[in-house]
């Protein structure tokens, strides 16, 4: 169930970004002669006017043929020149091309601005449109091998109580800082702590604290932060849903490029990153939790999408952009035979590290 979700996920988001590049080139008089979800081969086809709409069999994926795209080998007529991307001007190519990034920044601000009206989990003071409500204390980060790795808990998890000895935590005393403080004062004592997972019943589990986790302090391994629900109005949802994509824009683009330069310096851990089958677990993950945390998810995936696709790499979009500008410096047309060379070059290192994070992804079930 969780790989169809993923894969109707992956669907919607190739979708919007290809609508993005479908849009702006028919407003903008350029021919699109297909528009494709899917790799061939086909399932279905319908041709509605000048465009060939297809179906087709491998989901990873979508296009959008548009006519001109690559520099006409053929002598064309003057009137098919009029609808050819390759004879625009360059700001309506750069339009075209960044299209398909804006639709999927447009459509994560439209995910997250629906979640906050639903009511999305939100820090403690994140806000200053509204105030978050049923503060609760989850888990963030659980570190690997520790007892609380051991005993089963997971980032998302909500803590319901906490007793150490005659110390018992509940409701309002129930904060990260109480917690914490807890666990680094009991005397060999072992921790109660109960906990739910979505909406599943709650779970009594019993750790140990170690002091190898902390040198001379001890701990169970988690990181706590104080976590409510923050629902606004319309209006509202919508404004902090353009502050939140804008700092998720920010993170993931810095995150990206010290990945990058990481790889740049051989420094690079390729564990850190997910491709597909880490994606689907985690998408597995977040249905478990609730619709809200899905579309939370989905936001984050579709910014991650856009700020890929804008990297100056041949083969994506931003690469295709960086093409253009060098054209717009030297005034004259890059060599299409370059052109196609770098993409595909460009496409075969993108599937190269595809698999690469791929068995990563697998190595990680087993």
């Amino acid at each position: 169930m969780s790989v169809i979700i993923f894969l109707i996920i992956l669907a919607v988001l190739i979708f919007v970004h290809e609508l993005g590049h479908f849009i702006v080139a028919k407003k903008s008089g350029i021919r699109v002669d297909e528009f494709g979800l899917g790799f061939p081969p086909k399932i279905y086809s319908k041709k509605i006017g000048e465009t060939l709409y297809t179906l087709n069999t491998i989901p990873f994926g979508g296009f959008v043929k548009i006519f001109g795209e690559d520099a006409h080998i053929e002598t064309i007529s003057d009137a098919e020149k009029s609808g050819s991307f390759y004879y625009k001007p360059k700001w309506i190519k750069a339009s075209v091309l960044a299209a398909g990034v804006v639709f999927n920044i447009i459509f994560a601000w439209f995910l997250i601005s629906w979640g906050l009206m639903l009511g999305l989990p939100a820090p403690a003071g994140h806000s200053s449109f509204g105030e978050v409500r049923d503060l609760k204390t989850i888990v963030t980060e659980v570190l690997p091998d520790s007892p609380a790795d051991k005993g089963g808990l997971l980032p998302g998890d909500y803590i319901l109580s906490v007793s150490s000895g005659k110390i018992v935590l509940l409701g309002g005393t129930l904060t990260p800082e109480n917690v914490q403080q807890t666990i680094s004062q009991s005397k060999g004592q072992s921790i109660e702590l109960t906990y739910k997972r979505g909406s599943a019943e709650p779970k009594d589990i019993s750790l140990i604290p170690d002091v190898d986790i902390i040198p001379g302090k001890k701990a169970v391994g988690i990181a706590m932060d104080s976590v409510g629900i923050l629902k606004l109005p319309v209006h509202l949802a919508v404004l902090e849903g353009a502050r939140i994509t804008y700092l998720l824009l920010k993170t993931t683009t810095v995150g990206l490029l010290g990945f990058l330069g990481d790889v740049i310096t051989f420094k690079s851990d390729f564990s850190q990153i997910s491709g597909p089958v880490g994606i689907a677990s985690v998408v597995s993950e977040a249905k478990n939790l609730g619709f809200v945390y899905l579309l939370s998810l989905v936001a984050l995936i579709s910014i991650n999408l856009a700020v890929i696709n804008l990297f100056p790499f041949p083969a994506l979009d931003g690469g295709r952009l960086f093409f253009l500008l060098i054209e717009a410096i030297i005034n004259r047309p890059i060599p299409g035979a370059f052109v196609r060379y770098a993409n595909v070059v460009g496409f075969g290192l993108l599937i190269l590290l595809m698999i690469v994070v791929t068995s990563h992804d697998i190595l990680k079930l087993f």
